[in-house]
């Protein structure tokens, strides 16, 4: 009841901030507390000209850092708002004023137990940048070494914790009182929201975040990851490599530094095929201030508190969807979509390989440097309710990272389309993993698999046996024959090796 009375008290604030923004639309569409929403219409603006996502984006600014990560995570949504709403989600700005560089200096030395004069031989006061969760200072170490330091916004823990408990209370009323919500799984995307907040406010998860896309990289030529100082980086602190390079969303600057546009897209399509494809571990908020071009030509990004994650099936549902797409292979692509187990099988497939025609056909009728893959995926999303899709939260970031990546790319050289960069990649890949004889491969595998667990269930119906047979001795019954120690006589040590001298010949074939 008290969480209830403090969420609703929340919730008739949040309103009117919506209402004076006239942006009252989004509660309009979930349908909770309708009397609530209808006392705030009395103090909505009239006749503000600006779109109605530009509306909802200015009273999402001011409410603070919860509410401005929630607006950036909506502008995936396109399923559950506008496409023109995302978009200008999409704009949010992750700015806040900054906090004293006198309580950043205590945050550090609380955190890391030393004073900051045994840390740095130079700090600056004046942070570089101040976004929701935390800002950045330059220094430099008691070593010589030029560092970026994050340091995290005293009490963004609790200010956070406060607000996804309203969103949970929220998503637990859409799903308990509007039943054609449910597809969209409200409460498992607050939580997925949840995870990346609780680990961005989390700098070691950054860290590790920042070292494992960094290794990924190891031998990549054209692309790397800052270094990390362990020494220097605790729970509410990251040190790091500072990066002296050019903002990759700068042409101008890039071509003024002695790069090639061309050459750094084609980089960039490159490392977005390998993080995605080959690694299942992507940057998720590569924007054009979040990554630079090092004097060396090197793509360096920065800022790793958003990182996704993408599983094997779905590395390959991915790129069957992408290489479908790009041939404008509508049937496949509806297939891809049924055997992924994303459209449910009592659906029509040629209706919604209608449907996919529908959505590709407009995109694909421009020149191919207008082609935008990441809005094909988010009108794919649209169709969703028609066909009854369960929404793939796995899927929103990656859509999302793929719209900035378009972004980046459009203004490296307007005239290139980065998915058609990357395409020779994307489908090297799938023969590579999808092709016969890696299909065969796979199989193999996996009896060899099921053989190793074999001599386990052996033991394990052994002592099912065994136990059935004391029961039976303990209720002074004769055992039935079921319930005797079972042993793999002559019959089964047959079928084992001749099942094992087939994979033998299914290997030879493969190799």
């Amino acid at each position: 009841m008290l969480r209830a009375i403090r969420n609703g008290w929340r919730l008739l604030r949040l309103a009117l901030r919506f209402a004076r923004h006239d942006a009252l639309f989004p509660l309009e569409t979930l349908g909770i507390a309708p009397a609530l929403i209808a006392w705030a219409r009395l103090f909505r603006t009239r006749r503000d000209p600006r779109r109605p996502g530009e509306r909802l984006a200015a009273a999402l600014q001011g409410m603070g850092p919860s509410f401005i990560k929630l607006g950036q995570a909506l502008s995936t949504r396109a399923d559950l708002l506008s496409e023109s709403v995302a978009s200008d989600l999409a704009r949010l700005q992750d700015h806040l004023p900054p906090f004293s560089g006198g309580e950043a200096r205590r945050t550090i030395e609380q955190e890391l137990g030393r004073p900051i004069e045994i840390l740095f031989s130079r700090f600056e006061d004046e942070p570089i940048a101040a976004a929701s969760i935390a800002q950045v200072h330059f220094a430099t170490t008691t070593d010589g070494r030029e560092v970026a330091v994050k340091v995290l916004r005293p009490g963004i823990e609790a200010a956070f914790a406060r607000d996804l408990d309203l969103f949970y209370w929220m998503a637990e009323l859409v799903e308990r009182t509007q039943p054609r919500f449910r597809r969209l799984k409200p409460i498992e995307s607050v939580k997925a929201f949840a995870d990346v907040v609780r680990v961005e406010m989390d700098l070691r998860m950054e860290a590790a975040a920042a070292e494992e896309l960094g290794e990924n990289f190891r031998d990549d030529p054209g692309y790397r990851a800052p270094a990390i100082d362990w020494d220097r980086t605790a729970q509410r602190v990251l040190t790091l490599e500072r990066v002296d390079g050019t903002p990759i969303g700068d042409r101008d600057a890039i071509v003024a530094a002695g790069h090639d546009p061309d050459v750094i897209m084609q980089k960039c399509a490159e490392a977005f095929f390998y993080q995605v494809f080959r690694d299942g571990f992507f940057h998720a908020d590569m924007h054009g201030g979040n990554a630079f071009v090092d004097k060396a030509g090197h793509i360096v990004p920065v800022d790793f508190g958003i990182m996704g994650r993408v599983d094997e099936d779905t590395r390959g549902y991915l790129a069957e969807l992408l290489v479908a797409f790009l041939r404008r292979d509508y049937r496949a692509v509806a297939e891809v979509q049924f055997r992924a187990g994303y459209v449910p099988q009592h659906q029509s497939l040629e209706m919604f390989a209608q449907a996919c025609r529908s959505i590709g056909e407009p995109i694909f009728g421009k020149p191919s440097h207008e082609v935008s893959i990441a809005r094909l995926l988010a009108q794919l999303l649209r169709v969703t309710e028609q066909f009854e899709m369960a929404v793939q939260p796995q899927l929103l970031l990656l859509q999302k990272t793929m719209l900035m990546a378009e972004g980046m790319g459009t203004r490296l050289n307007p005239k290139l389309n980065i998915w058609e960069l990357a395409r020779p990649l994307i489908e090297e890949w799938m023969r590579t993993h999808f092709g016969p004889r890696a299909t065969l491969e796979r199989g193999v595998a996996d009896v060899a698999q099921a053989l190793r667990r074999l001599p386990r269930l052996i033991d394990n119906l052994h002592l099912l046996a065994e136990h059935e047979r004391r029961r039976a001795e303990q209720a002074e019954a004769p055992p039935s024959p079921a319930a005797r120690p079972w042993r793999p006589g002559f019959t089964e040590i047959v079928a084992v090796l001749a099942l094992i001298a087939a994979i033998a010949a299914l290997v030879a074939l493969a190799v």
